[in-house]
């Protein structure tokens, strides 16, 4: 999947970010060609010939987009009881990227934590999932954070 200078795209771990140019840098002693891709605080420097690595990709359509509240609205599904297995599980989720697979992490972190309290992995992870879903609700919905975060609190009974 090709991008182009001025495409908005998501970063599985940086989040909505532009690509602003093309440049060639040496990586593993070979020269590059790499995207530039800046956040609002930061740029970083990903190669062309390895996307699938960094998990990039467009943001999600407003169609897509609307189609995922089912998750959201779904019950959670159930998270191992053992710690270190369900930090896995999580992190595993939001590596792949994918906005359903961050929809499910919110879902599931937050219907955890009516009945268990989140230890500090886990509310980072909810923290970070739930800024990754807000930002691209924001953008692909064109609807303020604020307003995004109360539909989420509405869909999910929080």
């Amino acid at each position: 999947m090709g991008f182009k200078v001025g495409d908005r795209v998501i970063h599985s771990s940086y989040g909505l970010g532009e690509i602003t140019h093309v440049e060639e840098k040496v990586v593993h002693d070979h020269l590059t060609s790499c995207y530039v891709f800046r956040t609002t605080d930061m740029m970083i420097w990903i190669p062309i010939n390895d996307l699938q690595q960094h998990s990039l990709r467009r943001p999600t359509s407003p169609r897509e987009f609307r189609k995922l509240f089912a998750i959201l609205t779904s019950p959670g599904e159930p998270l191992p009881e053992d710690r270190v297995l369900r930090k896995n599980q999580l992190i595993m989720q939001m590596r792949d990227g994918q906005l359903a697979s961050i929809c499910r992490v919110v879902r599931d972190l937050t219907h955890f934590k009516r009945t268990t309290k989140l230890n500090d992995q886990e509310k980072h992870i909810l923290e970070r999932a739930m800024n990754s879903l807000l930002t691209e609700w924001n953008f692909s919905l064109g609807v303020s954070m604020s307003q995004a975060q109360q539909a989420i609190t509405e869909m999910m009974g929080a």
